[in-house]
Formats: structure tokens, sequence, C-alpha cells
């Protein structure tokens, strides 16, 4: 089956329910039956009604991700390892180190991305309060540090 490149609505409609489901746009589009990436980048240029979709999807993809993460913190399945001695007979159980790792990059890089995608909702808050206790509003401008030249 070749790949899409006419734009319809079925197809448009089933990125949009797999970005919102938390698939990545790159995942979707190595799938056989799916446009390349490149041409849904077009459509989304060219149609209205599938850029504001897929911009209602987005924000659903965020919170897909937020509930992944509580999946994967909540997953402790692979947290311990058995110990075994030279003879193969168990001895005890250790942490799975490279698992809990893993998991926490896993969690890490969803709540990154959903601070991004929603950053009203899941992005960072700092409240600051003035000397009578009221709410100040603050502009946060970072800087990148600069080296003079020698």
């Amino acid at each position: 089956m070749a790949r899409p490149s006419d734009y319809t609505q079925k197809v448009a409609d089933i990125i949009c329910d797999r970005i919102a489901e938390g698939r990545s746009l790159r995942s979707i589009c190595r799938d056989a039956d799916m446009p390349d990436k490149v041409t849904v980048l077009r459509w989304l240029a060219r149609h209205e009604d599938f850029a504001r979709l897929y911009g209602h999807a987005r924000d659903a993809q965020a919170d897909a991700l937020v509930d992944e993460m509580l999946d994967i913190a909540d997953d402790g399945s692979n947290d311990w390892m058995e110990q075994r001695s030279r003879d193969g007979e168990l001895t005890g159980w250790k942490e799975n180190g490279e698992a809990l790792k893993r998991s926490a990059f896993r969690v890490s890089t969803r709540q990154w991305i959903a601070e991004r995608l929603k950053p009203k909702k899941y992005g960072s808050k700092v409240a600051l309060t003035n000397a009578d206790g009221g709410l100040l509003t603050v502009n946060v401008i970072q800087r990148a540090a600069h080296k003079p030249a020698e």
C-alpha cells in the first residue's frame, strides 16, 4: 500500500487521534499507512481545519504524557533483580539501577514535553510576594553565560 500524499479528513483525523493518545508525529509517520512527516507539515500549512484539530491534539497529548508519567512511576516491576551466587543460588535481591534510571529519564522527558505543550497547566510556576504580601508580576529573562573575548 502506497503512503497517502493527498490530504483527506480521514487520515488527518487518524493522525490527530494518535497524537492525542501520546504518540509522536515521527512515530505516526513511520506507519506504512500514514504520509511522511514532510507531507503532514505541508498539510498543516495548507489546511486551517487540520491545523486547528492538530493543535487540540497536541494539547491532549500533554495530558496523555502526564498519565504515562504516573504509569511509569507506579510500575515497580523491574525495580529489583535477583542476586545469585556463583553457583546460581538465589541469595537475595538488589536494586536494578539501570531500570530505575531509565524510568526516571522517561518521566523527565515526558514532563519536559508536557511543560512545553501546556505551559500554563504543566509549566513551573514561581510566585513572589512583596513586603506587604501582595503578588508580584515578574518577567524572567535568561541570559546565556558570556565569556569575554581575550
